[in-house]
């Protein structure tokens, strides 16, 4: 993808987070008091997870910005990251080079379980803050309230609806209507050259 194709590809994607934003607010609604959800709150923001081309473009993007605004806090996030790619390599299920995860390979799960207290290099470990926030993964987006995806019914987080009935649950599921928008997003953000799936670590490091 040319760097003139970039930018539409960033106002495509300004478009999905909208509709995304849309859905999440509606299930914040459903919700009311049982989600726990809350700035600072990092339970969704520890332990590596497969991200798309689209969500590794959108970070990247996000640390570009933030390093013209604030490069001391970008160069902080570069060194987590680093070294979170140094850690994850060692028995990273897939192409560690490529930075490219197989989630589906027998030892995806036990790696995962290896490393689920690996914070997100993203996650600002003085104020317990994202620091790229606005460009944080759709899974970061998602992550909280119950959510329906692609006809897959997501548990809420363990913190959230921790008294609430199966029931009051089921009636604050909320469908997030984004497959075939975010399909073709992801397959022009292949086309830039961003592996996929990845993870957030090996997104964000320096080549």
């Amino acid at each position: 993808m040319t760097s003139r194709a970039l930018p539409a590809l960033a106002s495509d994607d300004a478009r999905l987070l909208e509709t995304v934003g849309a859905a999440l607010e509606l299930a914040a609604r459903r919700a009311g008091a049982s989600l726990a959800c809350r700035p600072g709150c990092t339970e969704c923001c520890i332990g590596p997870f497969p991200i798309s081309a689209l969500d590794a473009e959108r970070l990247r993007r996000g640390l570009a910005e933030l390093e013209a605004q604030a490069p001391g806090r970008a160069a902080a996030i570069r060194e987590r990251a680093n070294a979170a790619v140094v850690a994850l390599s060692v028995d990273f299920p897939g192409d560690a080079g490529a930075g490219v995860v197989d989630d589906d390979a027998p030892a995806a799960d036990a790696f995962f379980a290896r490393h689920e207290k690996e914070p997100c290099p993203a996650l600002d470990p003085r104020t317990g803050w994202c620091e790229l926030y606005r460009h944080r993964p759709t899974a970061c987006r998602t992550f909280g309230p119950p959510m329906r995806i692609e006809g897959q019914d997501l548990p809420p987080c363990r913190l959230c609806f921790v008294d609430a009935t199966p029931a009051a649950v089921e009636a604050a599921r909320t469908e997030l209507p984004v497959g075939e928008l975010e399909e073709r997003l992801e397959s022009r953000a292949r086309e830039s050259g961003h592996p996929s799936p990845t993870l957030i670590a090996f997104a964000l490091a320096r080549p």
